[in-house]
């Protein structure tokens, strides 16, 4: 290991863009602090006090943001809005001829597409910004969690709504710019890192947190979870379907080609944490939407069964999302009929299966029989180890002040979803810096 980190800062160009992306993630964490103007700060040390007393919804928005959202800060939406508008192009690239065809052109219609990424980006990040002033700077902040309404703007005027408004959506259209630096000039996975460095950054105030209420020998078991948590994910994560693919010998002039065997890896797990982040947008809708309603019983269902991470119907409808998602998205992300119609354009076939129709029929099979099992495990990785901490530490609440709390703040940190994103962004960092020092004849991390 220290081999390792000896051989990454002996190559100058590697050692610059690790610099690089430490000081723009120092940047996004400094962002993260910084309040929007015109806030009641009092309220926002309620407003924080709340989502670590109660997690669920809140809790897991404001896990990807940082614990920006909660402390309203300029990088409040973190970078879900453009996660968001990435998997809208993916999906609308499957639907429309033309973006299908952009996709087609190379690096061209990349750009073009990424384009397009960054206004929808802008778009979402205005509509969302808008939805939590209103939310929390009317007092609705508070049917998240178990306090009263938190209203976070003292004024609530139109001048001192749009500047809410207009500073977060500017600060989610710097931190998608920060991304794309990291991206190009940094290591690479410049919004994965954010998203890395949000969710790493809360784990040694819940660690304290967890060692303060329940004492040493919770933390410990709760450690150990974790680091078991991890090994399965990375088993997981790293476990493939490999279909074996043939490729037919061909004569060109005096010359023979082909004949060569590889194969298709078909990852048990294709959707990664994407379908997390959809499920936890789709739960947040009712929140928001109970308060423009503003029905006493509509609001108290909501809070009663949509936002806490104990109850069984937040049990089976987050469970049902995410399994439900990550057959979507991997039926996006790999198209049975697109593959084996490459498949046959260059001449290959799979041993046993006919070209055409019959390999297509045989990689839904094979995709939708290894995605049940994937989609299970990462709905267990989110729901399991939080449930378990929210209902053995029941004090973590009361010790903030506020009484009567699940302990969701730290059941999310320590939780699945937080070890799957680190996990998962820490293995494709490595493989990134990996591929990098072995082109320069250095040994790496996973060699």
């Amino acid at each position: 290991m220290l081999t390792s980190m000896r051989n990454i800062f002996r190559v100058p160009d590697l050692r610059n863009k690790i610099v690089f992306t430490i000081a723009v993630l120092a940047l996004y964490r400094l962002g993260s602090q910084v309040p929007v103007p015109g806030i009641d700060f009092d309220a926002v040390i309620q407003l924080r006090d709340s989502a670590e007393q109660t997690g669920g919804v809140l809790g897991i928005l404001n896990l990807f943001s940082g614990g920006a959202l909660t402390n309203f800060a300029i990088f409040a939406l973190g970078i879900m809005p453009y996660i968001t508008a990435s998997i809208i192009i993916q999906i609308l690239t499957v639907a429309i001829p033309k973006l299908e065809e952009l996709q087609e052109q190379g690096a061209v219609g990349q750009r073009k597409i990424t384009q397009y990424t960054r206004y929808l980006t802008l778009v979402i990040a205005f509509l969302q910004a808008t939805g939590i002033t209103f939310v929390f700077g009317r007092g609705g902040g508070g049917r998240l969690g178990n306090t009263a309404g938190i209203s976070v703007l003292p004024n609530f005027t139109m001048g001192r709504v749009l500047l809410v408004i207009i500073s977060l959506t500017a600060g989610t259209a710097l931190l998608m710019w920060m991304g794309e630096l990291i991206s190009q000039r940094g290591v690479g996975n410049g919004m994965s890192l954010l998203i890395f460095a949000s969710v790493v950054s809360s784990l040694p105030f819940d660690g304290a947190r967890l060692r303060a209420v329940n004492g040493n020998l919770y933390l410990f078991f709760a450690v150990v979870v974790a680091i078991g948590l991890m090994v399965a994910i990375v088993f997981i994560e790293q476990g493939q379907r490999r279909i074996p693919v043939q490729f037919a010998k061909r004569v060109v002039g005096r010359r023979m080609y082909g004949g060569q065997s590889t194969y298709i890896p078909l990852k048990v797990n294709q959707s990664g944490v994407i379908p997390i982040i959809f499920a936890s947008s789709v739960l947040f809708l009712p929140v928001l939407l109970s308060n423009v309603v503003n029905v006493g019983w509509v609001q108290s269902i909501v809070n009663d069964y949509l936002t806490q991470p104990d109850n069984i119907v937040y049990v089976i409808v987050f469970g049902l999302l995410i399994i439900g998602f990550a057959y979507f998205y991997t039926a996006i992300t790999f198209d049975p009929v697109k593959q084996a119609d490459n498949i046959r354009k260059q001449g290959g076939f799979i041993p046993g299966i006919r070209p055409g129709p019959q390999t297509e029929r045989y990689l839904a099979r094979v995709l939708n029989r290894i995605t049940l099992p994937g989609a299970l495990f990462i709905a267990a990785v989110a729901l399991v180890p939080t449930i378990l901490i929210a209902l053995t530490a029941p004090n973590l609440g009361a010790s903030s002040g506020i009484g009567g709390g699940h302990g969701g703040g730290a059941a999310i940190s320590f939780g699945g979803v937080s070890i799957l994103i680190a996990a998962g962004v820490a293995l494709e960092t490595m493989k990134q810096v990996d591929s990098q020092l072995m082109m320069r004849n250095y040994e790496g991390f996973l060699s």
